[in-house]
């Protein structure tokens, strides 16, 4: 086992949405905890969201089981059932192949910080249901990518 610290993690702060749906998770920050310990079957990541920022846009993960844990301040989950506020401690689970699209979103005026879990397997392909987004299986391995729904790339 590597110990180490989640704050000895570099922060980034980014993504590969094509520029016109990028804007809404310019103040999310993660740390790719999972990757400091050398794993690769599953990805923990530790995200901080400034106020205002959203976790990502609203989906749902073909072949991937999703977890997250708030660990500090509060967010809003937007799932098709609509919205609800979660707090220090509260949980909410996503498995994979169920088309209920989610994200987090942090309307309070202090940073949110939760622990995302997923599988990360490399046959996901994600849908973005409130824009014209998909995003191809392959992204772990670096051969995937995001088309619109007709199927052109951007």
């Amino acid at each position: 086992m590597k110990k180490f610290a989640a704050r000895e993690v570099e922060e980034a702060n980014g993504t590969s949405y094509p520029p016109e749906f990028a804007k809404a998770v310019a103040g999310r920050h993660y740390r790719r905890l999972s990757v400091a310990a050398g794993l690769d079957q599953f990805g923990v990541n530790l995200v901080r969201l400034e106020p205002g920022a959203w976790s990502s846009q609203r989906h749902w993960h073909s072949d991937e089981d999703e977890f997250v844990i708030i660990q500090s301040g509060e967010a809003v989950l937007v799932t098709e059932e609509g919205e609800m506020t979660m707090q220090v401690g509260d949980c909410a689970g996503f498995p994979a192949g169920v088309e209920d699209a989610h994200h987090l979103i942090n309307k309070s005026d202090e940073d949110c910080v939760f622990l995302v879990v997923g599988s990360r397997s490399d046959s996901d392909a994600c849908d973005y249901p409130d824009i014209d987004l998909k995003a191809l299986p392959g992204r772990y391995s670096g051969v995937g990518g995001f088309t619109r729904k007709d199927g052109s790339h951007y």
